[in-house]
């Protein structure tokens, strides 16, 4: 036996909630590459350009879905548009979220507008097309992988404004595990990746700062800043066979970061 075969995605079909952003572009071509179709959901068709072509150079099928997915309306109309694409969702990867960078205030004073922004976007979208891709799964009767791209700011306090960031991926750390606990009887896995910070286009601003960016560096026992390259592998255990006994884990890509926090 190939035991490389149980990474394959052949004949799935993987949803990508945020496929327009830096990472998710990037999953869109690797999990092509594996074998699935992929159905991408962003809020705008001409950002999700790139990981169209991705996908088609891959040699898969793609197509792509407007939708805000902090919508209750939009989430579930993107699921139902994929299995009316496609017949069937077979792994739901979220990779909503981000922001944090232009919402940074002191604890104190930080504006509700803006919590209430950071929020939406990092806890409610994963809310939001989880509990519809869940329930398409479950319709499916096939089980099913659901992903969602956490942080380690979920786990590590930061001396910046995070306050709603860091409080929005601690929630999806513990969303995680109750879907994985709860959608487990219909063989619906839920795990999470927790990355530092990765060298996309949302983040270049803050990684612009010489000091910022060398302090980072400087506390990444592997010293270096990760690339979205550095998250497939762990992309595509989760949302294959490889992963079919693994449930409610958070499995953190840092560099060594939280091992000396």
């Amino acid at each position: 036996m190939d035991e490389l075969n149980r990474f394959r995605l052949d004949g799935r079909v993987v949803l990508i909630a945020g496929a327009s952003g830096g990472i998710g572009t990037r999953l869109c071509g690797a999990l092509a590459g594996d074998g699935a179709k992929v159905a991408m959901v962003g809020r705008s068709a001409e950002r999700m350009q790139a990981a169209g072509e991705a996908v088609e150079e891959a040699g898969s099928e793609a197509r792509a879905i407007e939708a805000d997915v902090t919508r209750e309306q939009d989430a579930d109309r993107a699921v139902d548009e994929a299995v009316e694409a496609f017949g069937r969702i077979d792994a739901l990867v979220n990779a909503v979220g981000g922001g944090a960078g232009a919402a940074l205030h002191d604890a104190e004073v930080y504006p509700e507008q803006d919590w209430d922004w950071i929020m939406d976007l990092n806890l409610k979208s994963q809310f939001l097309v989880s509990r519809a891709a869940a329930r398409a799964m479950i319709a499916g009767g096939r089980g099913g992988r659901i992903l969602n791209i956490s942080s380690v700011r979920g786990q590590l306090g930061v001396h910046l404004g995070y306050s709603a960031y860091v409080a929005a991926k601690g929630a999806m750390n513990a969303l995680t595990r109750q879907h994985a606990t709860e959608w487990a009887k219909h063989g619906i896995t839920v795990n999470a990746i927790s990355p530092t910070f990765v060298r996309t286009p949302q983040v270049e601003s803050l990684l612009a700062d010489d000091a910022f960016r060398e302090g980072l560096v400087r506390r990444i026992p592997l010293g270096r800043i990760a690339d979205p390259d550095d998250l497939v592998g762990a992309v595509l255990f989760f949302c294959s066979d490889a992963s079919s006994f693994v449930t409610g884990q958070v499995l953190t890509l840092d560099g060594g970061l939280t091992a000396c926090q």
